[in-house]
C-alpha cells in the first residue's frame, strides 16, 4: 500500500510514497530521507531528542504520523544553518557549552528555535527552562542550554530592531 505524501523539508518540496499509514515522521526523516540529525531517543515523546518544527511549531516527530502532515513545512536541524553561517541558537549553544555528549543537542536547538519563534523565550531563565522542560539532557547541561537560548533570543531581537530602524 503506497500512500502519496507531499512535504517541504528544509525548503525542498518532496513527493514521497509511504509504505503505510503508520510511518512516523521521525522514521521517515531518518530512515527514508537520511536526515539523521533528528535523534530517536525514547521513541515515546518523553525526551525531546526528536524535536522538529512543523509549520513553525515544535513537535516530537516520534509521535507524529507522517501522513497526518501532508502539505506541511518541516524544518530539521539540517535546515537551520545557512551555508557556513550557523543559526543564532546554534552559535549560542557553542558559546555557552550548551551540550556535552551532543545526543539531545539537535532537539534542544530545534526547541530553542521554536520557543523564540513562538515569542515564549523573553528574558526570563525560569520561563525558558519551563518551556523547554520537554527536552531532556542526560548530561545536565541545562545552564548552558538556558543561557544559549536567552543569548540567541537577545541576538535575534537586536537584529530585527536594526533591520526595522
Amino acid at each position: 500500500m503506497n500512500l502519496p505524501l507531499s512535504l517541504t523539508i528544509n525548503g525542498v518540496r518532496r513527493e514521497i510514497a509511504l509504505d503505510g499509514p503508520r510511518v512516523t515522521l521521525l522514521d521517515l526523516l531518518r530512515e527514508r530521507l537520511d536526515l539523521t540529525g533528528t535523534k530517536k531517543g525514547c521513541d515515546r515523546g518523553q525526551c525531546g531528542a526528536c524535536t522538529v518544527l512543523v509549520d513553525g511549531r515544535r513537535i516530537n516527530s516520534c509521535l507524529a504520523l507522517a501522513v497526518s502532515h501532508d502539505g506541511a513545512e518541516i524544518t530539521t536541524i539540517e535546515g537551520v544553518a545557512r551555508g557556513d553561517q550557523l543559526h543564532p541558537v546554534q552559535a549560542a549553544f557553542i558559546a555557552h557549552d550548551g551540550f556535552q555528549c551532543g545526543f539531545c543537542t539537535p532537539g534542544q536547538i530545534m526547541s530553542g528555535i521554536g520557543l523564540i519563534r513562538e515569542g515564549q523565550a523573553g528574558d526570563d531563565p525560569e520561563r525558558v527552562r519551563e518551556c523547554m522542560s520537554g527536552n531532556l539532557c542526560r548530561c545536565g547541561a541545562y545552564q548552558g542550554i538556558t543561557e544559549a537560548v536567552l543569548e540567541a533570543q537577545a541576538s535575534i531581537t537586536a537584529t530585527k530592531q536594526r533591520r526595522s530602524a
